[in-house]
């Protein structure tokens, strides 16, 4: 009984600590070129305290292997410009996104490579933009 009242707390604090206002997804990161493995070390170290470790979504900010950041809707200048520039919310209730000058263009490639990589490594695929 113990062992199935363990199991099951497990199981709902699991569900509930998922769900971060729906923010939150399972990734799934597989084999990464070089490039997009330099880019995970630098997005773990730099944008994962809001974005969540592998771009998995966090309290505070957003997962970026969603589809809504598709390479049809968001395309890789919207990153670049989003890390350089910073933007303003307008998919999630997490506020704006502060620019992040630490992050040097090369970087920023490496970046792009890695979440185009596990976004196709979960399922996410080119959508065309429709408003």
């Amino acid at each position: 009984m113990k062992k199935l009242l363990a199991l099951l707390s497990i199981t709902v604090a699991a569900s509930v600590f998922a769900d971060h206002n729906r923010a939150h997804v399972d990734v799934q990161i597989g084999v990464l070129s070089p490039r997009a493995a330099a880019g995970q070390v630098t997005f773990n170290n730099n944008c994962a305290a809001c974005h969540g470790v592998n771009g998995q979504g966090s309290r505070v900010g957003p997962p970026l292997i969603h589809d809504i950041y598709n390479p049809g809707h968001h395309d890789a200048a919207s990153f670049s410009r989003a890390v350089l520039k910073g933007v303003q919310q307008h998919h999630w209730q997490f506020g704006n996104m502060p620019p992040q000058p630490q992050i040097g263009f090369s970087a920023v490639s490496n970046i792009m490579a890695f979440i185009r990589e596990v976004q196709h490594n979960n399922g996410i695929q080119r959508q065309e933009h429709k408003m």
